[in-house]
């Protein structure tokens, strides 16, 4: 067979059952997920952290077979499905369950109350003192003193409500 022939039956034959890729790709998911999920709420970043999970295994799922290593196309087409079915599926659950809603999204984490910083829930998730303040004043906010609430959002992002007018309570002269 000269470089240019290719054996097809190579190309989409499996390697290993399908069966075990499945079940590989299942265990992979989840594993992930659940790592990442322990992990701060900021390593997404704007990412959810089922899509950032998937876009994660699907393109190492699908490398093998694009690169001509040892793993089939239909292997990765099946693994490759299983991640989505496995992404789909969390997806929809959370939607209809709300515990499983409370496992793949973490809850707001506040970080700001009534213009004090809440130190101990900065450092839970290793935000700095400048990472704030560059939060507010993206959200065009000057000071903490500003601030009624901020959150660090479940994908990451942190989220400010400023004062109203009239609104701040009276700062107490020192």
């Amino acid at each position: 067979m000269s470089q240019l022939d290719v054996d097809w039956k190579t190309v989409f034959a499996t390697d290993i059952p399908l069966l075990e890729t499945v079940v590989r790709g299942s265990v992979i998911y989840l594993a992930v997920f659940f790592l990442l999920r322990l992990s701060l709420r900021r390593t997404a970043g704007e990412l959810t952290m089922l899509d950032f999970v998937f876009v994660l295994l699907a393109a190492s799922a699908g490398a093998d077979a694009m690169t001509g290593g040892s793993t089939s196309i239909s292997n990765s087409i099946v693994l490759v499905a299983t991640i989505v079915a496995w992404n789909y599926s969390l997806n929809s659950l959370g939607y209809f369950v709300p515990f499983i809603e409370r496992l793949v999204s973490p809850s707001p984490l506040q970080v700001i109350r009534n213009g004090k910083v809440i130190r101990k829930n900065m450092r839970r998730e290793f935000v700095t003192t400048e990472e704030l303040h560059m939060q507010l004043r993206e959200e065009g906010v000057e000071n903490v003193e500003d601030v009624k609430a901020a959150f660090i959002e479940g994908d990451g992002n942190i989220s400010v409500i400023p004062f109203q007018e009239g609104e701040r309570p009276a700062r107490r002269e020192s």
